[in-house]
This record gives structure tokens, sequence and C-alpha cells, in this order.
């Protein structure tokens, strides 16, 4: 897609590799690197080649669009640290420095680097996409600093001394000042704490809030006039002049930091833009990028493994078994084909490539096919099924014209497509069925409790489609996602067939589960 020699382009600088690597080669230590955690504020200098630049900004978009679902559902940050830890280790992993491996750590810390400044050049280009992405950058710094040990969080604050001047009090001064410390924090403290929990029941007695604040908590203190809005909260202790800061509230006050560093640099990289209009290199990417929040392209976890797709059949996907796995769009269509023995060609194509995703092969879909369309006494023959529809589905798998692989639809595509009119169902039944219509398919998956049904209408109220598929998925499969650890890795639902492979995954899990129970 990309070329990956070498030129030169005028009016840019052209960075010439040595023999030890890159002019900038000086630059790029570990000592670039000294923390985890970062405010980005100096840019990278090192080349990196094409392929590098798009892998590593899908893998750090996959994490934001994680962050982005649970913000939609309303998740506390302690929830969205448990949901997107396992992405991190996938995707993103920040590992504390080592001795033994310097050399991983640099390069983990460098993909970071380097990943967050290619969303920006992504993210910049529209005050929508701007907003979006100081948010959830913003909750994965808040995650990030969380993660970070004691140590590790004042060794960051130190290292941005001339940005933050902040003073860490003596364990002598929090101990001579601890009963004023806790009269004047420990609400706030509590407070925190919970609202951390996201647990409506969750206590905390005096005397563990105190152990709490002895233990974990470290104060700084700043001038007062540097944080007016905790003093005029009474959420800090005041004495001499300064302002004594727990940790529970300093990330406020670094995510504020951050806030302000990322939007004026945002600014800036939108000014500096139009320099790469020429380089058609990076803008195809950058446009697919920015067009849609959500718009990567989804790869079968089941697509490797035969074992897994050998009970798909032009039988087997009509029943009960296979059914049951199927996101509501592609539950949609298949009924009203089953029904009518007939599908126009936007619908013929949004089910079979979902079909053609989760393993049926292209002669169990021409028998699929060609039987329910003239399984009715109706005026589609296997004559003219062969002569008008047998081509269009050998074509979706690169059989028939110019042999194109093609790829089931992902939510984004299925959206940007035309409303169905009258006798079509193809398109997202979240977008485009009515409220009752919509309650109605919603009871048939089970779903009946009148607060988790406000929950999705609500989503879809606010135009959040794949937040409501994703609110129903974890609705349908409750039970079996409290029994599984691994079952929070990518949730977030953009595509069709991730819906039918998760819920395919967590179903043999449960069988798993349940046989080894079965035989102690």
């Amino acid at each position: 897609m990309f070329r990956q020699t070498k030129r030169r382009t005028a009016g840019r600088r052209n960075f010439e590799q040595g023999k030890n690597g890159s002019i900038y080669q000086s630059l790029s230590s570990a000592n670039q690197y000294n923390s985890r955690l970062s405010f980005y504020d100096l840019p990278p200098l090192e080349e990196i080649t094409l392929e590098e630049f798009e892998t590593w900004a899908i893998d750090r978009l996959k994490i934001l669009i994680e962050i982005e679902s649970c913000v939609a559902r309303s998740k506390s940050i302690k929830d969205i640290e448990q949901t997107i830890k396992p992405l991190f280790l996938k995707y993103l992993p920040l590992n504390p420095s080592s001795t033994n491996n310097e050399a991983m750590t640099y390069q983990e810390r460098r993909k970071d680097h380097y990943s967050h400044y290619i969303l920006r050049l992504v993210f910049c280009r529209t005050e929508e996409l701007r907003k979006k992405f100081i948010k959830n950058e913003t909750i994965l710094f808040k995650v990030r600093y969380n993660m970070l040990q004691p140590k590790e969080q004042q060794e960051f604050i130190a290292s941005y001394k001339d940005k933050l001047p902040w003073q860490y009090i003596s364990n002598e001064e929090k101990v001579d000042m601890f009963e004023d410390l806790y009269a004047a924090t420990g609400a706030t403290v509590r407070n925190v704490l919970f609202m951390e929990s996201g647990d409506p029941s969750f206590t905390i007695t005096n005397e563990q809030l105190k152990q709490h604040i002895r233990v974990k908590e470290n104060f700084i203190k700043l001038p007062f006039d540097k944080v007016p809005n905790l003093v005029a909260s009474r959420s800090v202790l005041l004495k001499s002049g300064y302002a004594y800061i727990p940790s529970t509230l300093q990330l406020n006050l670094l995510s504020i930091e951050f806030q302000d560093i990322l939007t004026r640099n945002l600014m800036r990289t939108f000014q500096t833009l139009p320099r790469l209009e020429e380089d058609d290199r990076l803008l195809p990417l950058l446009n697919n990028l920015s067009h849609n929040f959500s718009n990567i392209q989804y790869e079968s976890a089941f697509g490797s493994d035969p074992s897994l797709i050998s009970d798909i059949n032009a039988q087997s996907i009509t029943t009960p078994a296979i059914n049951k796995h199927y996101p509501l769009c592609a539950s949609h269509l298949q009924k009203n084909l089953i029904l009518n023995s007939h599908m126009k060609y936007q619908g013929r194509q949004q089910l079979g490539l979902f079909l053609k995703g989760i393993g049926l092969n292209v002669d169990e879909a021409l028998k699929f096919w060609s039987y329910q369309f003239t399984k009715s006494s109706n005026a589609i023959n296997l004559e003219k099924f062969n002569k008008e529809y047998k081509y269009n589905i050998r074509h979706n798998y690169g059989l028939e014209g110019a042999r194109i692989n093609y790829k089931p639809w992902d939510c984004a595509r299925i959206l940007s497509k035309p409303k169905p009119s009258k006798g079509e169902y193809h398109g997202c039944p979240y977008r485009d069925l009515s409220v009752d219509a919509l309650v109605n398919n919603l009871n048939e998956m089970g779903i009946n409790d009148q607060q988790d049904i406000n929950g999705v209408i609500d989503d879809v109220s606010r135009n959040d489609y794949t937040v409501a598929c994703t609110r129903v998925f974890e609705m349908t499969h409750k039970n079996q996602l409290d029994k599984s650890n691994k079952a929070t890795e990518g949730m977030h639902i953009n595509h069709p067939n991730l819906y039918f492979d998760r819920s395919r995954q967590l179903d043999r899990l449960d069988s798993k589960t349940s046989q080894s129970v079965s035989s102690n």
C-alpha cells in the first residue's frame, strides 16, 4: 500500500541514515523515556517505517475505542482500568524500567510516544475529533497514573518540576500534621474512593480511612492561590499560605495540566497539517482513520483454526445453537430472508459477507441461498437462481470478476449505507427500527428489564449504536462474562462478526468450565 523506499521531498527535513542509525540516535536513548508516563511535550525525531506508522496508530486507537465505549456506558475509572488492562498488555505494554532488558523498555515507550503523535495527526482535523481525542487520552493518562507505583508517581512529578512546582512533604511532617490532614481531607478522600469503586454499597470506616491516608496518601503543598477551586470547596488543608493536597486529588490537577498541554499542541498540529497534503504515503491512512473513530478492520479469531468453524454449514446457521450468537443486525436479516424467501441486493451483501465471516464456505453458501430463494412457490426456481444470483455469491468469495476476497462489513460501513426502504432489511436495527420494534426485538433476545431497555434506548437516542450493541451483548452474556477473566478484552462491539465470535468464545469457555466442574 505504501512505498518502502526513501525519497527526498522539497520543503521538509530529510533524515539520512548513517552507520549508527539516525542522526538523532544520540537523543533516542533510554534517558529520553525515564518514566512510563508522559505529557508528550517533546516530539519524536527518529524515522520509523510506514508499517510501524500504521500498526502503532491502530494499536493505540483500539485502546481509545474501548475507553470511549466505557465512558458512554458510565463506567468508573476503576472499571475502565480493569477493562483496558488486557488491551494494554496486548497492544501497548509499558513495563517498569528493567536493567535486564533496557532495549525492550525503550521500544515499548518509543511505541507509546510515536503512536500518540501519529493520532494527533488523525484527530486534530476538527473540533469534534479534538475533543474526543483529548477526553480519551486524558482518561488513558489517569488510568496509567493510577497503575504507577507511588515512587514512580513522585519521580514523574519530579521530572516535570519546571511545569509542576510541586513539593512533597516528608513523612515526619505528615506524621506531625496527620490529625489536621485527616480532619481537612478525610471526607474528600472518602468521596473519591467511593466514586472510584463504582459500587453503590461501598463503605469505609473511620479507622480504615485513617489507615488509608496514613499509608497510601502522599501529600504535596502548593501556594493556596494555585488551587482556588479546591480551596473554595474546602477539600484541602490550608496552613501558612499553603494548600496540602492528597494523592487522590493530585491526579485531577495533573489531568488538567495534561489537557491544557494537549489542547494547545493539537491546535499547533492542525495549523501545520497542510504541509502533509503532498505526501501521498501518509494522507490515505490518516484520512481513513479520521473518518470514523471505530473504523478498524476486524480479523476473525475463528478464521485460522478449521476446527472452530467445522459446525458452520447451510443447515446449522438456521438453528438456535448458531443463531443465539448472532448480533441483532444479522438475526434481523436472516429472519426476514426466511420469512420472505427473498432479499434485495444490499441485504444479500451484508448477510452474505457476515455468513462468510463466521465460516460458511462458498458451496454451503450456495446451498443456503438457493434453498431460501426457491423453497416457496414464487417466481424463482433453481434455474433462475443460478442465472441471476449465483454469480454474485461466488463474486463475494473472490471466485468471479476481479477475484477480490471481500471482507464482512463492519459497523462503520453498515452505518454509512442508506437507510433501508420498504422491503429492505439491511443496515443497523438500532438506528433503523422504531422504538417499539426495537423493544420487541430486545424482548426476544431475553432482555425484559425496563431499566436495561431504557439504557439501550438512551444509547440509540445519542446515536451511539455500537455502544447500544455492546450493552446488549453484556446483558445477554452477563453470566458468562462474570465467569471469564479474559472476556473484557476487545469488548467494544464495532463489527457484527466480532459479536458472533466473542459470543461463541464465551459459550465454549462456559462449556469447558462446566465439563471441568462435573468431572471433578
